[in-house]
């Protein structure tokens, strides 16, 4: 069997977590099978659907790496992608006529008000709400035409059929099954004449040859109408696929305090498409041993569904941040400069940062937007400079967007002070003398290309010169002086980067905050 899936969103909102977890699973598993990916627009909800997010969700998933097969961006033996074309070009009428013909389907000519009618007695009586037939389901022919030449308006309704079980074999879960007395009849196409989910991608995935319908948990409810219509029609079913639901790491609903968020958003965040995909990939889905971190090679050699679970997949943020701090060790410092150009440079990157409203415990988000405007300038005044700064600082970052705050001393004289840090280090009795020291080394031993041994090598003769049993008392005044804080990159490595001139000129502002 040759593995045909399709990623059909409805694009109504902006492309998150759960939709990218949907397509990166379909499209790891078709190429993993040497398959088909099909993109297909579920738009029929018209009043809801945006084509500005259609185009989100064709842009964020290209920059992720997701490509498809066949779709409205690049046509296909199956054209036209979006369902509302696809209606137009009267793909749907046939199927439903027919359906209507072999007794699976009916017209329900109930009002909105006899409807609510029916919830608040089905509630009142603790009964399923839901639409289990109403006077329609039954009627008399005689009945349906008069309503029509009444003019009175319809909808047409799966008849879902009663006193049986329906059940489906899933992929994750095994042997599924459903009493149909619970299973309400769903509108396959409503008032207006345009078809709902239900029908139209049942319909879509027959016509498309789907092989497998990968879904979130949420749809598992829907199977036994979607296993009935294809069972009405005559028609193989695809394979059910029903992800695991995503939660935060204390188990509730996923939600944006948990990290999620607009996948472009992590695009501006400075997360890299390859940890992303291999963190997404691991929501929910194991290659079957202990590996973490996968490269897009590995995931397509690895991914099967054995290998999704039942159980809810977590959203870990750490997790994320970890992954692609790992991925930007790996770069090459040249390599990974070039990446960093590219993410300043992507226009939504500062846009993000100025539209974020700032949050308890993270960094104001104007800081991060000037500092990152601050690297962006840096790089082109002195490429190389900037390329020091970033290699020194690429062992510590987590995102591209760290690379602004964390090399901000490297790019400013006038430096912010940690008043703490101040009042600790530049009171110690030695500090004076420490500061006179390294301005006269300034204009005797350090030199512009001297090595980090060479500014190691210079402190450690203070220490020994001073009497002090250990390097703290010299390191940490200095390391205060030049960057205004008391963490970051070793301390003689950055006083190479940094270089004599600057050197003198941090220190030469720190003496005038001796006591």
């Amino acid at each position: 069997m040759s593995v045909r899936v399709r990623f059909a969103p409805s694009p109504t909102g902006m492309l998150h977590v759960g939709a990218l977890r949907d397509a990166l699973f379909k499209s790891l598993f078709a190429r993993h099978n040497g398959g088909i990916n099909i993109l297909r627009i579920e738009d029929t909800d018209r009043n809801r659907y945006s084509p500005e997010s259609e185009q989100e969700f064709i842009d964020t998933l290209s920059w992720v790496g997701i490509e498809f097969d066949e779709g409205p961006h690049i046509g296909g033996p199956n054209a036209p992608y979006r369902q509302s074309e696809r209606k137009e070009a009267g793909i749907y009428a046939g199927w439903i006529e027919k359906l209507l013909e072999l007794g699976y389907a009916y017209k329900a000519f109930d009002t909105a008000q006899e409807l609510e009618q029916m919830r608040e007695i089905q509630t009142a009586q603790k009964q399923s709400t839901g639409y289990f037939g109403g006077i329609w389901r039954d009627a008399t022919p005689d009945q349906v035409e008069a309503a029509i030449a009444d003019g009175k308006p319809y909808v047409i309704r799966q008849r879902i059929p009663r006193d049986t079980t329906i059940s489906i074999e899933d992929a994750i879960r095994g042997h599924v099954e459903w009493d149909s007395n619970t299973i309400d009849d769903p509108v396959l196409i409503k008032a207006d004449g345009m078809p709902t989910y239900h029908f139209a991608s049942m319909v879509d995935d027959h016509l498309m040859e789907i092989t497998h319908i990968i879904r979130g948990e949420e749809w598992l409810s829907s199977a036994p109408k979607h296993a009935a219509l294809f069972d009405a029609f005559g028609w193989q079913r695809p394979i059910f696929v029903h992800c695991p639901v995503i939660v935060g790491t204390d188990g509730k609903k996923l939600s944006k305090r948990h990290g999620a968020t607009r996948v472009l958003d992590y695009a501006a965040q400075g997360f890299l498409k390859g940890p992303l995909k291999n963190f997404i990939a691991l929501i929910g889905w194991s290659p079957g041993d202990d590996r973490e971190i996968l490269s897009e090679q590995e995931l397509v050699d690895a991914f099967d569904l054995k290998g999704l679970q039942p159980s809810p997949g977590k959203f870990d943020i750490e997790k994320l941040r970890w992954l692609n701090g790992n991925a930007i060790r790996a770069l090459d410092p040249v390599d990974l400069l070039d990446v960093l150009i590219d993410y300043l440079r992507t226009p939504y990157t500062l846009e993000y940062f100025n539209q974020l409203e700032p949050e308890v415990g993270q960094p104001d988000p104007k800081r991060v937007e000037a500092t990152l405007i601050l690297l962006d300038r840096a790089i082109q005044d002195d490429r190389g400079y900037a390329l020091e700064a970033i290699k020194l600082e690429q062992q510590r970052v987590h995102t591209l967007a760290d690379f602004g705050i964390e090399c901000e001393f490297f790019f400013v004289d006038a430096l912010a002070m940690e008043e703490k840090a101040v009042d600790k280090w530049f009171s110690q009795p030695t500090t004076r003398a420490l500061f006179e020291f390294l301005l006269d080394q300034c204009n005797s031993t350090f030199g512009p290309d001297s090595e980090p041994s060479v500014y190691e090598e210079a402190l450690r003769e203070f220490q020994t010169a001073q009497g002090l049993d250990k390097l703290g008392p010299v390191v940490h005044p200095t390391r205060v002086a030049l960057t205004g804080k008391t963490t970051g990159p070793g301390l003689f490595e950055l006083m190479s980067v940094l270089g004599p001139e600057r050197i003198r000129t941090r220190v030469e502002r720190a003496m005038e905050l001796l006591r």
